[in-house]
């Protein structure tokens, strides 16, 4: 029988849609399974973006797209970047994806050689590291700990930067984390980017409008302009409106990058969805308070989940300042007994006990590159997160 390629071999697929995917099997048994899992907002698209779209298809918008982006899509995110992040770009420095993660995957099949190396702070959003694989890369991890609210210290960046690195990607508000780094903090790691002149730096911004307690967000070619012209700054409608399945994402940067990427999504997909991009530039353009409103409802979700989370016998949560995530620690949970009869002694044996037992679907903290820990989303509703919540401190309490 013919064969697979052999970059499969170190290319896992994703844990986190993993235990969606097993969370929606045991529902259609019908098992009542909460899903905290998945990183997707519960609420609906804004009218007016999907307004948008039914008149572009009533127009006969429907044919082949431009394969990096409509002209007005483009200049909404233009006008989007200047608004929310002091950036200016030319169209030509702006790329449309089928997603923020097409806008990455290009980047790393853009430029990545074999045994380049991508520099990520860890935890990290699962598919960073396989992506660079995918491309040649070789993915270098520099710890992030708790005890510095898991974010990157610079000495610890310099250190991880060698003549090999291609790029260094950074994402704030993280995922797994939510953590937010300050502007000094930012100009900081700026301050070491500057002095490796040789690397391309990243930064997915997707989650930049979910801050709380007076967070603000700085994107690293705004804090230090010195580094734009070797800068993609990724981002999309997905977390911010409410559209993960409208799929687009967009990326700015420098023209000639800009064009790397673009011949590299015309060998996979050429361009995007025309009503997306329609419903895309409304959302960009249109009514912002949705996202205020939404951000308010977030950080009381936080609140509670942080609150619920700390009084589970075994876990400790740091309260994030951003993203829609908390990234409990599981550490006195280990070496212990479910009630079940499993034996607890990774991370992942939690979360699939926790499955199996309470219904309770979680991602193992290993899938994003530290243990023992594990992600919870709380882009959920609240009954349905107070429900988890309350069945996690019964699972714990339960452990002999």
């Amino acid at each position: 029988m013919p064969s697979l390629a052999h970059r499969l071999a170190t290319v896992k697929v994703s844990a986190s849609a993993a235990m969606t995917a097993r969370a929606r099997d045991l529902r259609a048994q019908g098992i009542q399974v909460i899903s905290l899992s998945n990183g997707e907002p519960d609420s609906p698209t804004p009218r007016h973006a999907i307004e948008a779209a039914y008149k572009a298809a009533l127009m006969g918008d429907t044919k082949y797209p431009p394969q990096g982006g409509t002209v007005a899509l483009k200049q909404a995110i233009q006008r989007k970047f200047r608004r929310d992040n002091a950036l200016d770009y030319a169209l030509d420095e702006i790329i449309v994806g089928n997603g923020g993660k097409q806008v990455i995957f290009n980047a790393f099949m853009a430029t990545v050689d074999p045994g380049d190396e991508v520099v990520i702070p860890t935890p990290h959003w699962i598919s960073y590291a396989d992506m660079a694989k995918v491309g040649g890369g070789v993915p270098v991890a520099v710890p992030c700990p708790q005890n510095n609210g898991f974010k990157p210290r610079p000495e610890d960046l310099d250190a991880a930067i060698t003549p090999r690195t291609k790029w260094v990607l950074l994402n704030f508000p993280s995922n797994p984390t939510g953590a937010v780094p300050s502007r000094a903090e930012i100009a900081a790691i700026g301050e070491v980017l500057l002095r490796h002149p040789h690397v391309w730096v990243m930064t997915d911004d997707m989650y930049e409008h979910l801050l709380y307690d007076g967070f603000e967000f700085s994107t690293i070619a705004a804090v230090q302009p010195a580094l734009k012209d070797r800068t993609l700054t990724v981002n999309g409608v997905s977390k911010t409106y409410s559209m993960t399945g409208w799929r687009i994402g967009f990326g700015g940067g420098p023209a000639n990058l800009i064009r790397g990427l673009f011949n590299m999504q015309g060998q996979a997909t050429a361009g995007v969805s025309t009503v997306g991009q329609a419903a895309a530039a409304a959302a960009l353009d249109g009514p912002q308070d949705l996202v205020r409103e939404r951000q308010e409802i977030y950080r009381g979700r936080r609140d509670m989940v942080v609150e619920m989370l700390n009084a589970a016998p075994g876990i400790t949560c740091h309260k994030p300042e951003g993203a829609f995530y908390v990234f409990p620690n599981l550490a006195g949970c280990l070496g212990r007994t479910t009630k079940g009869g499993r034996r607890i002694e990774t991370d992942t044996d939690f979360v699939m006990a926790l499955l199996e037992e309470k219904r309770v679907a979680a991602v193992q903290g290993a899938a994003y590159g530290m243990s023992p820990y594990m992600r919870i989303s709380y882009a959920t509703d609240t009954a349905s997160l107070t429900e988890a919540c309350g069945r996690i401190q019964e699972f714990c309490r339960e452990l002999t």
